[in-house]
């Protein structure tokens, strides 16, 4: 059984899709380019989560962004959490303020992962 989509969006605070037995959220943000235009979520400037496995046992993947003030906390609270960090790196250039996005992945209950990436959402500007 697939993990609840209710419970990651009632943990998470966000709705989600569902497609081919995963769950995935998404959270835009905003950041002013170069040229002087905004661009946000629609463009790439979002954090997401994708959930597949079961309630017991599942995996979460994805990516934060981040601004760069914000970078320290975010990693501390997934490290703490058990949420492995795979990359982290830009997407742009020049944009305004700084973003950098943070690739990750961990392994547990759904409630647990769905926890842990609500608190370190907590730490953001949003």
């Amino acid at each position: 059984m697939p993990p609840t989509s209710k419970t990651i969006e009632d943990i998470i605070g966000v709705k989600g899709q569902s497609k081919d037995g995963m769950f995935k959220i998404t959270i835009g943000r905003k950041v002013k380019m170069a040229c002087d235009c905004v661009v946000g979520k629609d463009m790439g400037i979002n954090t997401w989560a994708a959930f597949a496995g079961s309630d017991n046992r599942a995996i979460v993947d994805g990516d934060f962004v981040v601004h760069a003030d914000e970078l320290q906390t975010v990693l501390k609270c997934l490290r703490n959490g058990g949420i492995n960090v795979v990359a982290i790196h830009s997407h742009m250039t020049e944009e305004s303020p700084r973003l950098l996005f943070i690739h990750y992945w961990g392994v547990g209950k759904t409630s647990d992962l769905a926890t842990i990436l609500k608190s370190a959402l907590n730490t953001q500007k949003l």
